[in-house]
């Protein structure tokens, strides 16, 4: 038994079981048309060779980040700014790809990096491991073509500033909530809704953007039919329930969004259009909202549960 450095962490390796890294990449040489030619049909050669060249920004390595980003990477996109100041810990086992036992106390970001390297040797990543931030969220978005959120729901300052700064740079910009066992989508598209006018944080106190993002994300709250145990979400702690389930819904409807954005292909809704699909539910409910939350509707919603939450 051997160990090696990988990701900042040290693992052990079994070289009697398995042959050296170096061996196996000598005998199996990378061919980046190969490694995804099973793409080819549903895209085109041309359109395939166009995300190669595209960059995505991805802010959060964790629950959905880090499978936003190798749904990418297994779409054939190349080029990627990533950031996470985290690190793995055992609560993160329920959902989070680079979460194991052999990375417990390492960073998120470089664990996710060494995937995305393991499935395209190609790939090239520059990396934030303070995470996103006001200093540095013009170097996060040079010359970046989109970008996909994975910041924790709490993270509401940088959320904002990340995606006032895609819209004054003419950024598309996707999030995808997973919520219960499913998965609710706003596209904010240059020339469309704003992330701000959409959510309208400044409308209420700090302790209810909480209750306004959620509302804002999925106006259908079809997940809400289905929590079991209530006292699991503690929006005064941060913390709430989440399942794997919906964070791979969210990996497929975001790389989805993504591929049509990027490739000029098929509708896009975009914000005050959204959808939500709920696996649990068996539902689809595409949502509009005029007005984001100052929609009547929207604001009696978010007047309902700050009065159930005695805020």
């Amino acid at each position: 038994m051997s160990w090696v450095l990988r990701s900042d962490c040290f693992v052990a390796i079994d070289r009697s079981a398995v042959p050296s890294m170096a061996e196996a990449a000598q005998s199996l040489p990378f061919d980046y048309q190969e490694a995804f030619s099973r793409n080819i049909g549903w895209l085109t050669r041309e359109e395939q060779a166009s995300l190669r060249g595209r960059r995505v920004a991805i802010a959060g390595m964790g629950g959905v980040g880090g499978v936003h980003l190798l749904t990418l990477c297994r779409l054939g996109v190349s080029r990627f700014h990533l950031a996470d100041f985290d690190t793995f810990e055992l609560a993160n086992f329920n959902r989070q790809a680079g979460a194991t036992t052999s990375t417990l106390g390492c960073a998120k970001l470089g664990v996710m990096m060494a995937q995305a390297r393991d499935i395209n040797p190609e790939v090239e990543i520059t990396g934030f491991p303070q995470g996103v931030s006001p200093e540095n969220l013009d170097a996060f978005l040079a010359g970046v073509d989109i970008f996909v959120d994975g910041l924790d729901f709490f993270a509401f300052d940088i959320r904002r500033a990340v995606f006032a700064a895609c819209r004054d740079k003419g950024i598309p910009a996707v999030t995808a909530a997973p919520l219960g066992m499913g998965a609710a989508v706003l596209n904010f598209l240059p020339g469309s809704m704003s992330f701000e006018d959409y959510f309208r944080f400044s409308d209420g106190p700090e302790a209810e953007w909480p209750i306004r993002f959620v509302i804002g994300l999925a106006p259908a709250g079809l997940q809400m039919q289905y929590l079991a145990d209530p006292s699991a979400v503690d929006m005064a702690s941060r913390r709430g329930p989440s399942t794997i389930m919906a964070c791979q819904l969210c990996a497929g409807v975001a790389a989805t969004e993504t591929l049509k954005i990027l490739l000029n292909r098929g509708p896009v809704r975009a914000a005050p259009h959204g959808y939500h699909f709920d696996a649990y539910r068996l539902r689809l409910a595409k949502t509009w909202r005029p007005g984001g939350n100052r929609n009547p509707l929207q604001r009696l919603m978010i007047a309902l549960v700050r009065r159930k939450l005695g805020l």
